[in-house]
C-alpha cells in the first residue's frame, strides 16, 4: 500500500515562510470595479485592506511557494503565481495541495474516494496520478490563496 502523511516542509529552494509581522493596511473601495464603463458615483472606501489579513490565518504553519508549469490553469494558478500554503489546514477530497510524490514536488487537486486516492492536474493536457502500492505521498499544506504580479 502506498503511504499518505501531512507534515512539515524540508525548506526547499523556492519555499519561502510567510511572515506577518508587518502591517500595510491599504485602502479599499466599497463598490466592485466593472469591466465595462466606470461609475463615477461608486468612488467612497469601504475601509483599509491588510493582505495578510486577508491571506493568512495561520501565521507560523503558512508558507508560500512559487508555482511551475501549466498542470492547474483551469484552477486559475499559472506558471509564476506564488502559492500562499497552510500547513495547519487539514488535506481534504478537492483541495488544492502542496504535496511530495516520491520525493518530487507536485501541485495537485486532491482526490480521496472509497479507498482511491489521486492527483489531479487542473489542465487537460496532464493525466491524474492514481497512487499505488510503493508510492510514497505527503501533503505539505493546502494552497490557500494565490498572487500573480502584473507589469505596470
Amino acid at each position: 500500500m502506498f503511504s499518505f502523511s501531512q507534515q512539515e516542509p524540508l525548506h526547499p529552494k523556492g519555499v519561502f515562510r510567510a511572515v506577518a509581522s508587518v502591517v500595510h493596511a491599504l485602502p479599499i473601495f466599497l463598490s466592485r470595479v466593472p469591466a465595462g464603463f466606470p461609475s463615477p458615483a461608486d468612488d467612497y472606501l469601504e475601509g483599509e485592506l491588510d493582505l495578510n489579513e486577508l491571506l493568512i490565518r495561520n501565521p507560523s504553519a503558512t508558507f508560500y511557494v512559487r508555482l511551475a508549469g501549466d498542470s492547474m490553469i483551469k484552477a486559475g494558478l499559472f506558471d509564476g503565481d506564488i502559492l500562499v500554503v497552510d500547513r495547519a489546514v487539514k488535506a481534504r477530497h478537492k483541495h488544492i495541495v502542496v504535496a511530495v510524490l516520491d520525493g518530487e514536488l507536485t501541485v495537485k487537486r486532491l482526490w480521496s474516494w472509497g479507498g482511491v486516492v489521486e492527483l489531479r492536474p487542473e489542465n487537460p493536457a496532464h493525466a491524474p496520478i492514481r497512487m499505488v502500492d510503493g508510492q510514497e505521498l505527503t501533503v505539505w499544506g493546502v494552497v490557500i490563496g494565490a498572487v500573480r504580479q502584473f507589469q505596470a
